[in-house]
């Protein structure tokens, strides 16, 4: 058998591929130096830094294939790194000798030269952010306005005061007046609404709205004329104890002698039922808010003039403003009796109340707010009378005058002196239905 020549650590394999009869051994794989021709020693050729031989510590260039295929590799050769593992590659020709291989690149670039997609858009997260700062915008107005409404009720009617009172009912009742009250209107506004500069206010319309907690409501007009007894009451400014004289005479009158709580008082005690608040609301006030809803529509059957209010309507369907509204609900020189002016009054307020109560009203904050504020500078409500119990008030109207409960005329049962006198049977029987949040039955005539 031929013998194996020895390596001498010349650096050459076995064999060289001659004809020997020595078995040709692995060949020593050259290293492969990439990026272009060799140049001068020292010399970086397109970009490609001279590499350095390396030894392996046996005597052997680093790289022989004989590491691998004959012999492990000792724990310097696998601590050693010759730093080609990083993916570097240097001379790419399109680099212009910059490095065309892996690089560190701004936004939007994968570190290959090549521009990454961006990512879709999270539009759940998005549709999430806006409804919450939807709701936290919505939450901040409403919260802005209910502060700024409430800073305007005027709470200046204490029923505290008001003595010998009925029992307390089912569902809430509130007595609503409209007074002819000049407060805060010039002397053109006197004259243009035809009000007259009459000192102090008197009542010029009165209503009773019960709310039932079934949503039965009822809303009955009381007639200025109608004739009461005035009962004892205290006095709301001096205190003084006024006792029971048995004295017949006009409705209004008990504002006019001593306001609002003398008027509750005086409602109670001639109908049994228990006023749980108050509402008022003057001349001026109530011009405002037609105004500010954008005139309102109605349907008038006859024509009819009152120089005295200053009405003078055509027949048919015609849209009032602040001035003609004022008119039409004060005029009653032109009927036969209070009656038919209550009438008026409800069929008025029925149309107000769904014309303030359109989304082009409420959604509209050019008409909310001057709405509100024409209607609240003029409010004069009881000291327990809050916000919700106004919207409560509001809601329970708009839906009675548009057919939801029952709007109708106290029953009368004819005259005196051009008093009205009330049917007290059938007043009787109407409350008792109204403190059991029962139907009412009782006709008005």
């Amino acid at each position: 058998m031929s013998d194996w020549p020895d390596d001498q650590g010349n650096g050459r394999g076995y064999g060289r591929g001659s004809g020997s009869t020595q078995p040709e051994g692995a060949r020593r794989m050259r290293h492969v130096q990439r990026g272009g021709p060799s140049g001068r020693p020292g010399q970086q050729q397109g970009g490609v830094p001279q590499q350095p031989a390396y030894d392996d510590g046996y005597g052997r260039p680093y790289g022989d294939a004989r590491d691998d295929m004959f012999e492990p590799r000792s724990p310097r050769q696998e601590g050693y790194d010759s730093g080609y593992n990083t993916g570097q590659v240097y001379g790419s020709p399109n680099d212009g000798g910059q490095g065309g291989g892996y690089r560190q690149g701004g936004e939007g670039d994968d570190g290959y030269g090549t521009r990454a997609s961006r990512p879709a858009p999270n539009w759940r997260r998005r549709i999430k952010i806006g409804s919450i700062t939807l709701v936290v915008v919505l939450l901040a107005v409403s919260i802005g306005t209910y502060f700024w409404a409430d800073s305007k009720l005027k709470r200046e009617v204490d029923l505290s005061k008001v003595i010998e009172r009925p029992e307390d009912g089912a569902g809430t009742n509130y007595l609503i007046v409209g007074s002819d009250s000049r407060e805060g209107m010039s002397d053109q506004d006197k004259k243009d609404l035809h009000t007259g500069s009459a000192a102090g206010k008197r009542t010029d319309s009165m209503m009773i709205l019960h709310v039932a907690d079934d949503g039965g409501n009822t809303m009955i007009s009381l007639p200025r004329d109608s004739n009461v007894t005035i009962p004892s009451f205290k006095g709301a400014e001096s205190g003084k104890l006024y006792p029971n004289q048995g004295r017949q005479t006009k409705l209004n009158a008990a504002y006019a002698e001593d306001g609002p709580e003398l008027l509750v008082r005086t409602v109670e005690y001639n109908t049994g039922l228990k006023i749980d608040h108050y509402a008022e609301i003057g001349f001026g006030g109530f011009a405002k808010i037609v105004d500010a809803v954008g005139g309102v529509e109605m349907d008038i059957p006859k024509a009819f003039k009152d120089k005295w209010s200053g009405a003078d309507f055509e027949a048919g369907k015609q849209t009032l403003n602040g001035q003609e509204a004022l008119a039409f609900v004060r005029t009653r020189h032109a009927f036969s009796s209070d009656l038919d002016r209550t009438k008026n009054q409800q069929k008025f307020l029925a149309s107000l109340a769904n014309q303030a109560a359109t989304p082009g009203t409420v959604m509209n904050p050019f008409k909310l707010y001057p709405t509100m504020g024409a209607g609240l500078d003029t409010l004069i409500v009881d000291k327990d009378m809050g916000l919700f119990d106004v919207a409560s008030m509001f809601w329970a109207m708009k839906g009675v005058t548009g057919g939801e409960g029952k709007s109708m005329n106290i029953p009368i049962a004819g005259q005196t002196g051009g008093n009205l006198l009330w049917d007290k049977a059938k007043v009787k029987q109407m409350v008792e239905q109204l403190n059991n949040d029962e139907k009412v039955t009782v006709s008005s005539d």
